[in-house]
């Protein structure tokens, strides 16, 4: 498990769907500033040359940064790219998998949905953090299942891994998630579909502070 890294703060994902008038090395660059402690890249356009450049990219920026690059659901790219580790879905490899591909430091997460039985299976196979999701409608997975704030509560009391909340997060309720015991708050569109990607991911980081 990947122990030096801290879990706690704003988990930006990129939206490889999100237009803006600046790149995307650029967006996350100014995640980063605003205050984002992991990134994750997410890309579902099936364009293999792109994903790896782009993934290659953010991983060295991300590195300079000291801030952690995951990438979403691809064992393979994130070990071509050397990023810190991935993250997985259901339908994605298995956590040995991943583990065995990407080393005993990478970091790796598992989305858990609203099954904590899923979450207490990922930590007890090594999972060095679980997702749990949505909480509120998202734009980026309208018809995801709907997780309630006690899987929160639960895990801060019976886990021995960090609980990311996701799912139409925003400042204005993501602090009701963090007191229930959401370690890290992971946003796709409030950060990177704001018009001010740092001024947005400070007001997520924000939360953590207070």
């Amino acid at each position: 498990m990947a122990a030096s890294v801290t879990l706690r703060g704003l988990y930006a994902i990129t939206a490889g769907d999100t237009a803006t008038a600046i790149g995307l090395t650029e967006q996350v660059a100014r995640a980063m500033t605003g205050g984002a402690q992991v990134i994750q890249y997410r890309d579902k356009s099936g364009d293999p040359m792109k994903r790896l450049a782009e993934a290659d990219a953010l991983s060295r920026i991300c590195r300079r940064a000291g801030v952690p690059l995951l990438i979403n659901d691809d064992v393979t790219l994130a070990a071509q790219v050397s990023a810190a580790g991935v993250h997985l879905g259901s339908d994605d490899a298995t956590l040995a998998t991943a583990r065995n591909r990407l080393g005993p430091t990478a970091l790796i997460g598992v989305s858990c949905y609203n099954d904590f039985g899923r979450a207490e299976q990922a930590a007890a196979d090594g999972a060095d953090y679980v997702a749990f999701g949505s909480f509120h409608p998202s734009p980026t997975k309208p018809l995801a299942v709907a997780a309630d704030p006690a899987l929160l509560i639960r895990a801060r009391r019976e886990l021995t891994v960090p609980a990311v909340a996701i799912g139409g997060i925003t400042p204005e309720n993501g602090r009701a998630l963090i007191d229930a015991g959401a370690s890290m708050l992971a946003v796709i569109s409030g950060v990177f579909g704001a018009t001010d990607i740092e001024a947005a991911a400070r007001r997520y980081a924000d939360l953590f502070d207070t």
